[in-house]
């Protein structure tokens, strides 16, 4: 590789910081830089970092990038006016939607509202069967008066859902094809199948309404992107994060921008697993808390869970989206999240953020509402003098003076009481997430080590661990990074879906052979498209099974071998054994449904590793600070540490400090840590 394409570089933008790691393919040095992120353009995060770690485009061989773009644009509303053409009769689907109600006693409780209204939704007349036949042939004068119908909606984008279209897209994609020759370029068209041929019309008309309303600023936000990396000289290779834990080419991303809604956190939680497996703690419960959110993820024997579908804005009210997601909680809970009282004068925190602008209080850029960051700096538990290294020196005296203004002269108490009453409800909060992932699924919180990340994970990592009676808190390199550090630990991955739905008993294995062919084969051009070498790239096999009579499936991995000789014994065997780990029982003698046939291609790409560090002679205590820990009104007096000169095996006893360029990570009385060959910080969390 030419020298002076050296670098493997990541880029995370966040809501209030952007993160930049980069990997010297050459010495193994790892450089990091950290920057606000610019809301009136994303982009800029990038480049500020890339500018502050002094690396040139040019001089990257691979340059991985993940952003909450997309999401924002979704939850702001700030999408393309867009249109929708459906089967004639079935104009109502997408405002319909499903009839559940998840806040039974909520009498303000109101259902999404959908982004694209009855009168921009036209109907074609066409009509397949469940089984591909066709029932009503395609009109072609309809199609072309409802493409000038469409036309005079002027709309940004349109999406295309037809009925059972998941089964044969023939009439869709005539349909699309002739509204891509007739609206030309400026009007972004999105289909069902080229996004997901899976059943259930409310969930699959969602998914491409919600690609299509993101399409045209997403698309074009990475096509930016493509460009001033071409002007500045890089010519490597381009790759964005999804949000089921892979990366892809960015015209993948473009046509797919829905695959990218969650693509910031997962890295995290894909680095999570791969350094947990690195220290031999394969259950692993990931936690991650930036500036806006904190946000948890439970890796069971080295693997990350993947949930096939998540509701943007929440599930109560939120659009369904149907689509390969790392399973994450997230939770409102972040540095940034402003801590207020409630009409009967309760404290209560977020889910509102101050972001980056104008941010906390003790940013000294405005703010004047506490938050969970102020009420750390107000604790000592954050260095006001040593935040970011120094670079960005906090202003504890104007916290200190907020907190006091705002709530602690209304509740009677005093700045540290209030701050401590902040750390504890933001605990509190984060807690239940953490327990959504590992109690409410069947799994004991306390056969799972922790692994805290974001800058503002490792201050808070302990006291939920504490809570949980978790034994084990792993802090790892690069935490406030940590995201943008996974990205380079990712491979290329795409996922892949077919309903396919009968009697397990009655399946035509040969045609369950030519489906999966079939998706190998958009597999195979993806990874080709995304410059995977042929030797590296692989597949894996799926089936969603239930028992007759059941509404929701599980997803079962199956072997080549299995399918090809037609045996359904080890797959039935191998669905009871999941259903009895989640629910707690099993009905062998049952008959099973075959509901969806799923491939996933994956391209292995090189992952970079930590080099053993070598013990440093300087003294890595640099002094002590007055801490306010389980107490509000008596500090305690802990030593401080510089977390880059402890030496590999060194043994901490807290209440302590160790401070790092973009993080600190507070120990109580009781626990003890380890420092591991590669950097890590392993610690034992102790009992109160």
């Amino acid at each position: 590789m030419p020298s002076n394409n050296r670098y493997s570089v990541a880029v995370d933008i966040g809501g209030t910081f952007t993160d930049l790691v980069a990997f010297d393919q050459a010495t193994g040095r790892v450089t990091q830089s950290k920057q606000l992120t610019t809301p009136a353009e994303f982009s800029q995060g990038v480049w500020d970092c890339l500018a502050k770690a002094e690396i040139a485009p040019g001089d990257a061989a691979t340059l991985v990038h993940g952003s909450t773009v997309a999401i924002n644009i979704a939850i702001e509303e700030k999408g393309a006016k867009t249109a929708l053409v459906v089967t004639k009769g079935t104009r109502d689907v997408y405002k319909i939607g499903r009839q559940n109600r998840p806040e039974a006693y909520n009498f303000m409780f109101s259902r999404p509202t959908p982004l694209v209204p009855r009168s921009r939704t036209f109907e074609v007349d066409e009509r397949l069967a469940a089984t591909g036949e066709v029932l009503v042939e395609l009109d072609e004068d309809n199609v072309d008066g409802v493409v000038a119908a469409v036309r005079d909606s002027d709309v940004e984008a349109v999406a295309v859902c037809f009925l059972h279209s998941y089964i044969d897209p023939v009439h869709e994609n005539a349909v699309a094809n002739r509204l891509r020759s007739l609206l030309g370029r400026d009007v972004y068209v999105t289909a069902s199948n080229e996004i997901v041929r899976e059943y259930r019309e409310y969930e699959r008309t969602s998914t491409t309404v919600m690609n299509a309303y993101i399409g045209p600023k997403t698309s074009a936000y990475v096509g930016r992107m493509q460009d001033r990396l071409a002007e500045e000289g890089f010519s490597g290779r381009f790759l964005i994060m999804q949000s089921n834990g892979g990366v892809m080419s960015p015209e993948t991303a473009k046509a797919l921008p829905v695959a990218m809604m969650e693509s910031g956190p997962v890295g995290g939680v894909i680095a999570a697993a791969e350094v947990g497996k690195r220290l031999g703690f394969k259950d692993v419960i990931s936690f991650d808390m930036g500036g806006t959110t904190a946000k948890t993820s439970l890796i069971k024997d080295g693997e990350v869970s993947i949930a096939q579908g998540y509701f943007v804005g929440g599930y109560a009210s939120g659009h369904p989206v149907t689509f390969p997601v790392v399973d994450i909680i997230e939770v409102g809970a972040g540095g940034g999240s402003i801590a207020w009282i409630d009409p009967i004068g309760a404290l209560k925190l977020g889910p509102q953020s101050a972001s980056s602008v104008p941010g906390p209080i003790c940013y000294g850029r405005g703010g004047t509402e506490p938050t969970v960051t102020d009420a750390n700096v107000v604790l000592g538990r954050i260095g006001a003098a040593s935040f970011l290294g120094g670079e960005m020196p906090l202003d504890a005296e104007s916290a200190a003076a907020g907190m006091s203004a705002r709530l602690g002269d209304r509740l009677g108490m005093s700045a540290t009481e209030v701050a401590h009453g902040i750390i504890q409800i933001a605990v509190a909060k984060m807690s239940l997430a953490v327990r959504g992932v590992s109690v409410e699924r069947g799994y004991d919180p306390r056969d799972f080590a922790m692994l805290a990340t974001g800058g503002a994970g490792p201050p808070h990592a302990i006291a939920i661990a504490r809570d949980l009676h978790i034994p084990t808190v792993i802090i790892p390199n690069l935490p406030a990074h940590f995201s943008a550090l996974g990205m380079l630990m990712t491979d290329v991955r795409h996922d892949y879906v077919r309903t396919y739905y009968r009697p397990l008993a009655d399946a035509d294995f040969p045609e369950v052979m030519r489906i999966y062919a079939e998706l190998a084969r958009s597999g195979e051009q993806a990874l080709e498209a995304a410059g995977v070498e042929e030797d590296a790239r692989d597949n894996l096999w799926f089936m969603d099974l239930r028992y007759v009579g059941q509404e929701f499936w599980l997803q079962v991995p199956v072997s080549r071998a299995e399918v090809e000789a037609g045996d359904v014994a080890p797959i039935v065997d191998r669905f009871n054994e999941i259903h009895d780990r989640r629910f707690g029982h099993a009905a062998a003698e049952e008959p099973l449904e075959l509901v969806n046939l799923r491939l996933t291609a994956t391209g292995a790409r090189p992952k970079i590793e930590f080099p053993k560090i070598v013990g440093d002679t300087e003294d890595a205590r640099i002094g002590t600070r007055s801490l306010y820990l389980d107490d509000p009104r008596n500090p305690v007096e802990c030593a401080v540490y510089r977390r880059e000169r402890l030496n590999p095996g060194v043994e901490i006893a807290g209440p302590c400090v160790i401070e790092e360029y973009a993080s600190t990570t507070v120990l109580f009385e009781g626990d003890s840590l380890i420092v591991a060959d590669t950097g890590e910080l392993i610690i034992k969390v102790g009992k109160r």
